[in-house]
């Protein structure tokens, strides 16, 4: 039998339906997805690229109901089957209009769901042919990334240009900025989707240890190796490899990463074997790898070599369009999650979150998001914002700016009289260049 390559999510409270549900379709070579609640489903969901969700209505908390509503909202190409012991005529249609595709009663025969699946995926498919590509279904081929500004735009457009090749990437931006989402959007919306992504932060990784961690070891190659040992290279094979601070790479490391990108082979710690790798690489910083490589700190020729395709992530700052997009995203992530139902955020606290220059980012935005709906009663409000935003809002009937706007005003005409040179500057300011240096950011 050929082997089917849809991804097909299951949701049920009963663990015993699941199991039958997996167990039947691992039999018709089926991948599938497993969730006990709806919390649960949203995750997998968020981060996976589903062809057909299969749903019971029945479930406590956020029932199956709320899920084909939002899928359809969210996900309107994915096809939605639901299986419930409940049925009705009344349910059947409330069903049908919540964007279900096919309804399908329990207990039902191996053959039967056999069937509603193939008429669900057909379904999905003609969709596919008949709809035209939007924003919506963007967002769930690019996994959690949303935004319609230019700098979101650009980003897109190099990903869709990469994803179905091995260019090493290196992706740059200010922490916060999103730069493994997009690390992840390249792997998982190309064609080797099904293949490992592996994710290292080089800079949490003691110096020392870096080679070790990367490459592998043998037994007995150093103090506390006492197994052979593969590293994130060859967890990798045939995947994507995704080095994030690789700025925090030793130089011992940055010349074996160059003979890994240049030869495709690896040595382990205490080896002499060569070990052929076929990875896809994506590095990612926010410094400037240009000055580490004037200062000695960073090789240029692997510069050179991760810079195959390069991708600059704007700041938050920079694509301001986003941010009610991206408050969407979150009042649905954490409102399902803290809440257990979807939230609403009021005109005033989305006008100061709109109006915040967030130098923390998306990173930045998420974590106030969070706080804030904890804080909630239902509507995300002014009051469950902190106190630092709240002052940011300008007045205009009043005929006065915020104290720190007209600060930035100043230091920037002060920085403009001084062409850029910031030692004057802080003269003129009579502020130390450190304190400067902190404004500026």
């Amino acid at each position: 039998m050929a082997l089917h390559k849809e991804n097909i999510l299951l949701v049920d409270d009963d663990i015993n339906i699941l199991e039958l549900l997996q167990r039947h379709l691992h039999a018709m070579e089926y991948h599938t997805y497993k969730a006990v609640s709806v919390k649960e489903a949203l995750y997998i969901l968020k981060d996976t690229f589903i062809d057909l969700l299969i749903t019971d209505i029945q479930m406590p908390e956020v029932d199956g109901l709320q899920l084909l509503k939002f899928a359809d909202e969210h996900y309107p190409e994915m096809p939605k089957l639901v299986v419930t012991g409940y049925p009705s005529a009344k349910g059947a249609l409330e069903v049908i209009k919540s964007g279900a595709t096919d309804y399908l009663t329990k207990p039902f025969t191996k053959e039967e769901l056999k069937l509603s699946v193939q008429k669900a995926l057909v379904h999905g498919k003609k969709r596919k042919t008949i709809k035209p590509k939007t924003a919506v279904i963007d967002n769930n081929i690019h996994a959690d990334m949303v935004g319609i500004s230019e700098g979101f735009h650009k980003v897109l457009n190099i990903v869709e240009r990469v994803k179905n090749n091995k260019a090493t990437v290196l992706i740059k931006g200010e922490s916060g900025t999103g730069k493994e989402l997009v690390a992840r959007a390249i792997h998982y919306s190309g064609k080797y989707s099904r293949a490992p992504f592996i994710t290292v932060n080089c800079g949490a990784i003691p110096e020392n240890l870096q080679e070790a961690e990367l490459f592998g070891y043998l037994k007995g190659a150093f103090t506390g190796a006492d197994e052979n040992r593969n590293g994130f290279f060859q967890a990798a094979q045939g995947g994507t490899l995704f080095l994030d601070e690789i700025g925090n790479a030793s130089l011992a490391v940055q010349t074996k990463m160059l003979r890994a990108l240049q030869e495709k082979e690896i040595t382990k710690v205490g080896s002499r074997k060569v070990e052929k790798v076929d990875i896809r690489i994506i590095a990612a910083t926010n410094s400037n790898l240009q000055d580490d490589i004037k200062n000695k700190k960073f090789r240029e020729d692997l510069y050179y070599r991760l810079t195959v395709v390069e991708i600059n992530v704007p700041p938050l700052r920079e694509r301001k369009s986003d941010i009610p997009l991206l408050v969407e995203k979150f009042l649905r992530k954490y409102g399902i999650e803290y809440k257990d139902r979807l939230l609403q955020i009021s005109p005033d606290a989305l006008r100061i979150l709109n109006n915040y220059d967030w130098p923390g980012n998306i990173r930045e935005l998420e974590n106030i998001m969070q706080r804030a709906i904890i804080m909630s009663d239902g509507t995300v409000g002014v009051k469950d914002l902190p106190e630092h935003l709240k002052f940011q809002i300008d007045f205009p009937d009043s005929g006065f700016l915020p104290l720190r706007k007209m600060e930035k005003e100043y230091v920037q005409k002060v920085l403009i009289s001084t062409n850029g040179n910031k030692t004057k500057a802080a003269e003129i300011l009579q502020i130390d260049r450190k304190t400067l240096r902190e404004k500026l950011k």
